[in-house]
């Protein structure tokens, strides 16, 4: 796909939380959209993927090949695990025409390789890769969340991308650099929340959270400790804390590439997909954002641990 050319139709791989919201936004716009996803050959999955794209006013192919014949603009949003598969299989398929915008949190190395498969597997010399790190949450921004682009073809597809109301900045030339930024701030965005759940379920136990979240509002005035914050930080957990383990397994990854020890990545990761096991284990349901409180997930949590059975 050229910059001078319109996009009239996007193919999402992955339809999950932002293959869904990235469907409808653009559905909304009048432009033709397809959805691939695994869950489609599932069975069990298959009924609801199909009722949430009739709902999301997208198309929900059977094949990927099918999903990506006529779109100018194809949008890989899978989980870290699965984007080199993707990008595997999508090269095989991909035209020279087309534009592939890889939004997965992956780490630089990866997107180099995923860059190379796609360059390299495209018929007629490789279709436009263009590397995506989403800055921001999907879910508030939407279509408009803020992305860093890089690659040769990333100020162009920029301009091509912000016409469809995507908030895309160009940053380099090279691939790596727009993930590098992002990996590296996750490393402090999805810490911060391990830490937030150790800190907070702790002081809950011991009825000291109200003083702990004074102290933490005199020192960093400015974040929210004693409004949403905590809520949002511990929610992003409760809802999403085994992706976002993975990703920061990608984080650790990412780091150990420049020999950095990714020894706080690591831990944070160990503790997101810690606190998602149990809510599993318990059955909990996790309320929506406007409906969450930390305060009662901590008291339904923390005194189960307290009395589970030794192994």
């Amino acid at each position: 796909m050229h910059s001078s050319q319109r996009i009239s139709r996007v193919a999402i791989i992955g339809f999950g939380e932002v293959g869904g919201i990235f469907g409808i936004d653009l559905a909304k716009q009048g432009i033709e959209v397809s959805v691939f996803d695994i869950m489609l050959a599932s069975e069990t999955h298959r009924t609801q993927m199909l009722s949430k794209a009739g709902s999301c006013g997208v198309k929900a192919e059977v094949s990927l090949r099918d999903c990506l014949r006529h779109a100018n603009l194809v949008i890989s949003a899978v989980t870290a695990s699965s984007a080199l598969d993707v990008a595997h299989e999508a090269g095989q398929l991909l035209r020279s025409d087309q534009m592939f915008l890889d939004i997965n949190s992956v780490s630089p190395e990866t997107k180099r390789k995923a860059a190379a498969i796609i360059e390299s597997k495209s018929g007629n010399g490789g279709a436009r890769f263009v590397e995506a790190a989403v800055m921001a949450a999907v879910p508030g921004k939407r279509l408009n969340v803020p992305m860093l682009l890089g690659g040769v073809h990333a100020e162009a597809a920029s301009n091509s991308l912000r016409s469809l109301g995507m908030n895309t900045t160009p940053l380099s030339g090279q691939i790596g650099v727009a993930s590098a930024v992002k990996m590296c701030r996750s490393v402090l965005i999805k810490g911060l929340e391990a830490l937030t759940v150790e800190c907070l379920f702790a002081a809950r136990q011991y009825g000291a959270e109200d003083e702990v979240l004074e102290s933490l509002a005199a020192t960093y005035p400015a974040m929210g400790w004693k409004e949403r914050l905590p809520d949002y930080l511990i929610s992003r957990i409760a809802e999403h804390g085994r992706r976002r383990a993975a990703e920061l397994r990608e984080v650790a990854q990412t780091l150990q590439e420049v020999a950095v020890d990714p020894t706080m990545a690591l831990a944070a990761a160990q503790r997101q997909e810690q606190l998602a096991d149990d809510l599993v284990e318990s059955n909990l349901q996790v309320l929506r954002a406007d409906q969450f409180s930390w305060r009662k997930l901590a008291d339904e949590l923390v005194p189960r641990r307290r009395h589970r059975p030794a192994d």
